[in-house]
């Protein structure tokens, strides 16, 4: 199920406050926006949310007093014990666009081959429905979404993708970051604060995306998703480790997230010692999809907001 929540910028403002948002108490939702984590809500109490979040402008949240003493403690521990977990597609990225729906990093994918990208275009018109039909059971739905991203991951590699093909199709792609991210990740890099980028996309493409759209790079941003692996002619042959898609990003969370902090040492410490996952106990974890929340799974944290976007 992906009910999602909104948020329209998220701008750093200052250590002391990181958005102004308002709150709408009637409607009581979990602050880690798990409508569909422990139980499901009902059809009508989901609409009403949803119309509740697009009515506001704003932020809904469902239990206000936690919120802020979630903030009030990540503020008096400080930058040194906070990292940053996020989505990229929908959630970074802008879900639409001047009235037109934003391309994703998988669909923004043109191979050079038109037999081919039809080909990935039939499986997402039939996959992309079941991935949120909220009547499937998750597991059951898990097994589908490995079965699509195999199928399309197969394609590219046996419809001769090349890396030139992902210049071309970046540069040419209608993709744009939401307002305020580079300025969030100016902020953070500042301050010595990881940022990973968990995504069920493609790595290639999402770097490329950060190097046409952004024009530089940031130290502290690691990305996690599927990563190609290319000959010396520069085509795809294959595709290193486990899959990630949509749902199952929890069984890679705490293998994945340690290679971003491998790099950040403290000053006054040693890397080894800065590096371990656990030093950094408060998380922000931003997503557009329930599957998200699982990004955090295996880490033991001390406070987690969750900021889930309509």
């Amino acid at each position: 199920m992906s009910y999602r929540l909104h948020i329209h910028n998220i701008v750093p403002l200052g250590w002391s406050g990181v958005y102004d948002y308002r709150f709408i108490p009637s409607y009581h939702i979990n602050t880690r926006v798990s409508c569909g984590s422990d139980r499901i809500r009902s059809q009508n109490e989901m609409e009403q949310l949803v119309d509740a979040c697009k009515c506001s402008g704003d932020v809904v949240v469902g239990n206000p007093d936690s919120l802020q003493q979630k903030i009030a403690g990540i503020q008096l521990a400080g930058p040194a014990k906070l990292q940053i977990i996020a989505d990229f597609d929908a959630t970074l990225t802008k879900y639409w666009i001047d009235g037109r729906r934003g391309q994703s990093s998988h669909g923004l994918l043109q191979q050079g081959n038109p037999e081919y990208d039809a080909k990935r275009q039939k499986l997402y018109e039939y996959y992309h429905p079941l991935e949120f039909n909220p009547r499937i059971p998750l597991g059951e739905k898990a097994k589908l979404m490995e079965e699509w991203w195999g199928k399309t991951h197969a394609l590219l590699i046996e419809g001769g993708l090349t890396y030139d093909a992902i210049k071309n199709s970046v540069a040419s792609s209608f993709i744009a970051f939401r307002d305020g991210v580079v300025e969030l990740f100016e902020f953070l890099e500042e301050r010595n604060v990881p940022v990973l980028i968990f995504s069920a996309g493609l790595a290639d493409i999402i770097e490329e995306v950060l190097r046409q759209k952004l024009h530089r790079s940031f130290k502290n941003v690691k990305i996690v998703s599927n990563r190609m692996v290319f000959d010396q002619n520069g085509h795809l042959v294959s595709f290193k480790g486990k899959t990630i898609h949509s749902l199952n990003k929890n069984e890679h969370a705490l293998d994945m997230a340690a290679p971003v902090h491998d790099h950040l040492g403290e000053a006054d410490l040693p890397i080894d010692e800065s590096a371990l996952v656990k030093k950094r106990t408060n998380v922000l974890l931003l997503g557009d999809h329930l599957g998200d929340l699982g990004m955090s799974d295996g880490l033991i944290y001390e406070r987690r907001i969750s900021v889930g976007f309509l």
